[in-house]
Protein backbone atom coordinates (compact mmCIF):
# COMPACT_ATOMS: atom_id res chain seq x y z
CA UNK A 1 0.00 0.00 0.00
CA UNK A 2 1.26 3.47 -0.88
CA UNK A 3 1.80 6.11 1.79
CA UNK A 4 -0.99 8.14 0.19
CA UNK A 5 -3.36 5.18 0.52
CA UNK A 6 -2.45 4.75 4.19
CA UNK A 7 -2.97 8.44 4.92
CA UNK A 8 -6.28 8.34 3.04
CA UNK A 9 -7.52 5.42 5.15
CA UNK A 10 -6.47 7.18 8.36
CA UNK A 11 -8.23 10.41 7.35
CA UNK A 12 -11.33 8.41 6.43
CA UNK A 13 -11.50 6.71 9.82
CA UNK A 14 -10.56 9.72 11.91
CA UNK A 15 -12.55 12.39 10.10
CA UNK A 16 -14.38 11.87 6.80
CA UNK A 17 -16.19 8.66 7.83
CA UNK A 18 -15.87 8.83 11.60
CA UNK A 19 -18.21 6.19 12.99
CA UNK A 20 -19.42 8.40 15.81
CA UNK A 21 -19.73 11.79 14.10
CA UNK A 22 -20.54 10.90 10.48
CA UNK A 23 -21.87 7.34 10.27
CA UNK A 24 -23.56 7.80 13.68
CA UNK A 25 -23.01 4.14 14.59
CA UNK A 26 -22.43 2.76 18.06
CA UNK A 27 -24.23 5.68 19.69
CA UNK A 28 -25.68 3.64 22.55
CA UNK A 29 -22.33 2.91 24.30
CA UNK A 30 -20.91 6.23 23.11
CA UNK A 31 -23.61 8.18 24.93
CA UNK A 32 -23.91 5.87 27.92
CA UNK A 33 -20.33 5.44 29.18
CA UNK A 34 -18.79 8.84 28.47
CA UNK A 35 -19.62 10.38 31.84
CA UNK A 36 -15.83 10.37 32.42
CA UNK A 37 -12.84 10.41 30.09
CA UNK A 38 -11.47 7.22 31.68
CA UNK A 39 -14.61 5.24 30.88
CA UNK A 40 -14.58 6.57 27.32
CA UNK A 41 -10.93 5.65 26.89
CA UNK A 42 -11.46 2.15 28.27
CA UNK A 43 -14.43 1.38 26.03
CA UNK A 44 -12.69 3.03 23.07
CA UNK A 45 -9.62 0.82 23.45
CA UNK A 46 -11.82 -2.29 23.74
CA UNK A 47 -13.78 -1.29 20.63
CA UNK A 48 -10.62 -0.52 18.65
CA UNK A 49 -9.08 -3.88 19.61
CA UNK A 50 -12.29 -5.61 18.52
CA UNK A 51 -12.30 -3.80 15.17
CA UNK A 52 -8.66 -4.63 14.44
CA UNK A 53 -8.86 -8.32 15.38
CA UNK A 54 -12.26 -8.82 13.72
CA UNK A 55 -11.14 -7.18 10.47
CA UNK A 56 -7.99 -9.30 10.47
CA UNK A 57 -9.90 -12.58 10.94
CA UNK A 58 -12.63 -11.67 8.44
CA UNK A 59 -10.09 -10.63 5.80
CA UNK A 60 -7.97 -13.75 6.34
CA UNK A 61 -11.00 -16.05 6.02
CA UNK A 62 -12.89 -14.16 3.30
CA UNK A 63 -12.14 -16.76 0.60
CA UNK A 64 -13.60 -19.58 2.72
CA UNK A 65 -16.79 -17.90 3.91
CA UNK A 66 -19.79 -18.57 1.68
CA UNK A 67 -21.93 -15.53 0.97
CA UNK A 68 -25.05 -17.20 2.42
CA UNK A 69 -23.55 -17.46 5.92
CA UNK A 70 -21.17 -14.53 6.01
CA UNK A 71 -23.28 -12.29 8.31
CA UNK A 72 -23.85 -14.99 10.99
CA UNK A 73 -20.14 -15.84 10.79
CA UNK A 74 -19.18 -12.18 11.22
CA UNK A 75 -21.38 -11.98 14.33
CA UNK A 76 -19.83 -15.19 15.68
CA UNK A 77 -16.30 -13.88 15.10
CA UNK A 78 -17.12 -10.56 16.78
CA UNK A 79 -18.76 -12.34 19.73
CA UNK A 80 -15.69 -14.54 20.26
CA UNK A 81 -13.32 -11.55 20.14
CA UNK A 82 -15.47 -9.49 22.52
CA UNK A 83 -15.75 -12.42 24.95
CA UNK A 84 -11.96 -12.74 25.11
CA UNK A 85 -11.56 -8.98 25.67
CA UNK A 86 -14.30 -9.01 28.32
CA UNK A 87 -12.65 -11.88 30.23
CA UNK A 88 -9.25 -10.16 30.09
CA UNK A 89 -10.73 -6.90 31.38
CA UNK A 90 -12.59 -8.74 34.14
CA UNK A 91 -9.34 -10.38 35.23
CA UNK A 92 -6.95 -7.42 34.97
CA UNK A 93 -9.09 -4.24 34.94
CA UNK A 94 -11.96 -5.29 37.15
CA UNK A 95 -12.97 -1.81 38.32
CA UNK A 96 -13.21 -0.57 34.74
CA UNK A 97 -15.02 -3.77 33.79
CA UNK A 98 -17.64 -3.01 36.46
CA UNK A 99 -17.90 0.63 35.40
CA UNK A 100 -18.55 -0.26 31.76
CA UNK A 101 -21.08 -2.90 32.77
CA UNK A 102 -23.39 -4.23 30.07
CA UNK A 103 -21.93 -1.91 27.43
CA UNK A 104 -18.76 -3.99 27.19
CA UNK A 105 -20.47 -7.20 25.94
CA UNK A 106 -22.80 -5.02 23.85
CA UNK A 107 -19.80 -4.25 21.62
CA UNK A 108 -20.97 -7.40 19.82
CA UNK A 109 -24.01 -5.49 18.55
CA UNK A 110 -22.07 -2.37 17.57
CA UNK A 111 -23.10 -1.72 13.96
CA UNK A 112 -19.76 -0.04 13.23
CA UNK A 113 -17.90 -3.33 13.72
CA UNK A 114 -20.12 -5.58 11.65
CA UNK A 115 -20.46 -2.78 9.10
CA UNK A 116 -16.70 -2.56 8.55
CA UNK A 117 -16.46 -6.36 8.41
CA UNK A 118 -19.11 -6.51 5.69
CA UNK A 119 -18.29 -3.36 3.72
CA UNK A 120 -14.48 -3.47 3.85
CA UNK A 121 -12.67 -6.36 5.56
CA UNK A 122 -14.54 -9.08 3.64
CA UNK A 123 -13.36 -7.57 0.36
CA UNK A 124 -9.79 -6.42 1.12
CA UNK A 125 -6.38 -7.97 1.89
CA UNK A 126 -5.32 -8.34 5.51
CA UNK A 127 -3.09 -5.25 5.64
CA UNK A 128 -5.75 -2.85 4.40
CA UNK A 129 -8.35 -4.49 6.65
CA UNK A 130 -6.16 -4.09 9.75
CA UNK A 131 -5.41 -0.44 8.93
CA UNK A 132 -9.13 0.18 8.40
CA UNK A 133 -9.92 -1.39 11.77
CA UNK A 134 -7.24 0.71 13.43
CA UNK A 135 -8.33 3.99 11.82
CA UNK A 136 -12.04 3.44 12.43
CA UNK A 137 -11.37 2.34 16.00
CA UNK A 138 -9.10 5.31 16.63
CA UNK A 139 -11.74 7.70 15.31
CA UNK A 140 -14.39 6.15 17.54
CA UNK A 141 -12.02 6.23 20.52
CA UNK A 142 -11.27 9.91 19.90
CA UNK A 143 -14.97 10.79 20.01
CA UNK A 144 -15.44 8.78 23.22
CA UNK A 145 -12.52 10.50 24.94
CA UNK A 146 -13.37 14.03 23.77
CA UNK A 147 -17.02 13.64 24.75
CA UNK A 148 -15.98 12.08 28.05
CA UNK A 149 -13.62 14.99 28.76
CA UNK A 150 -16.34 17.53 27.98
CA UNK A 151 -18.94 15.88 30.21
CA UNK A 152 -16.53 15.17 33.06
CA UNK A 153 -15.13 18.69 33.01
CA UNK A 154 -18.59 20.25 33.19
CA UNK A 155 -20.06 17.62 35.50
CA UNK A 156 -17.22 17.11 37.97
CA UNK A 157 -14.64 19.80 37.22
CA UNK A 158 -11.97 17.12 36.67
CA UNK A 159 -10.27 15.18 33.89
CA UNK A 160 -9.51 11.43 33.94
CA UNK A 161 -11.37 10.82 37.14
CA UNK A 162 -10.81 7.22 38.27
CA UNK A 163 -7.75 6.73 36.05
CA UNK A 164 -6.53 4.00 38.41
CA UNK A 165 -9.30 1.71 37.15
CA UNK A 166 -7.60 1.67 33.74
CA UNK A 167 -3.91 2.21 34.50
CA UNK A 168 -3.62 0.69 37.98
CA UNK A 169 -3.22 2.14 41.46
CA UNK A 170 -0.05 4.00 40.44
CA UNK A 171 -2.22 6.19 38.18
CA UNK A 172 -4.37 7.51 41.03
CA UNK A 173 -2.52 10.81 40.81
CA UNK A 174 -3.32 11.27 37.12
CA UNK A 175 -6.71 12.81 37.88
CA UNK A 176 -6.58 16.51 37.03
CA UNK A 177 -8.67 18.86 39.13
CA UNK A 178 -9.47 21.79 36.83
CA UNK A 179 -11.94 23.62 39.08
CA UNK A 180 -11.38 23.64 42.84
CA UNK A 181 -14.45 23.66 45.12
CA UNK A 182 -16.63 22.89 42.10
CA UNK A 183 -20.02 21.44 42.96
CA UNK A 184 -20.65 20.09 39.48
CA UNK A 185 -23.36 20.44 36.87
CA UNK A 186 -25.49 17.31 37.12
CA UNK A 187 -27.08 17.41 33.67
CA UNK A 188 -23.66 17.02 32.02
CA UNK A 189 -23.24 13.48 33.37
CA UNK A 190 -26.85 12.48 32.73
CA UNK A 191 -28.18 11.21 29.35
CA UNK A 192 -29.33 14.69 28.18
CA UNK A 193 -25.79 15.95 28.64
CA UNK A 194 -24.49 13.16 26.38
CA UNK A 195 -26.90 14.11 23.58
CA UNK A 196 -26.08 17.81 23.88
CA UNK A 197 -22.34 17.10 23.93
CA UNK A 198 -22.47 14.84 20.87
CA UNK A 199 -24.62 17.37 18.99
CA UNK A 200 -22.04 20.05 19.76
CA UNK A 201 -19.19 17.87 18.45
CA UNK A 202 -21.13 17.11 15.24
CA UNK A 203 -21.89 20.81 14.77
CA UNK A 204 -18.21 21.73 15.21
CA UNK A 205 -17.14 19.06 12.69
CA UNK A 206 -19.72 20.21 10.14
CA UNK A 207 -18.61 23.82 10.61
CA UNK A 208 -14.96 22.90 10.04
CA UNK A 209 -15.91 20.87 6.94
CA UNK A 210 -17.88 23.82 5.52
CA UNK A 211 -14.96 26.17 6.16
CA UNK A 212 -12.60 23.73 4.45
CA UNK A 213 -14.87 23.44 1.38
CA UNK A 214 -15.21 27.20 1.19
CA UNK A 215 -11.43 27.60 1.33
CA UNK A 216 -10.95 25.06 -1.48
CA UNK A 217 -13.56 26.81 -3.64
CA UNK A 218 -11.86 30.17 -3.05
CA UNK A 219 -8.47 28.75 -3.97
CA UNK A 220 -9.91 27.08 -7.06
CA UNK A 221 -11.53 30.35 -8.19
CA UNK A 222 -8.25 32.19 -7.61
CA UNK A 223 -6.34 29.67 -9.73
CA UNK A 224 -8.89 29.98 -12.56
CA UNK A 225 -8.66 33.78 -12.51
CA UNK A 226 -4.87 33.62 -12.54
CA UNK A 227 -4.92 31.24 -15.50
CA UNK A 228 -7.31 33.51 -17.40
CA UNK A 229 -5.11 36.52 -16.65
CA UNK A 230 -2.05 34.65 -17.87
CA UNK A 231 -3.85 33.67 -21.11
CA UNK A 232 -4.92 37.28 -21.68
CA UNK A 233 -1.34 38.41 -21.39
Amino acid sequence: MSEQGFIGQMKNGLWHNNQGLVALLGLCPLLAVTSTATNGLGLGLATMATLIITNLIVSASRHWLRSEIRIPMFVLIIACVVTVIELLMSAHLHQLYLALGIFLPLIVTNCAIIGRAEAFASKQPIRQAVIDGFSMGLGFLAVLVVLGCMRELIGYGTLFRGAESLFGTAAAGLTITVFDDYHGFLIAILPPGAFVGLALLIAIKNKLDNMSRQTRRTRSSTVVLQEKAADAC
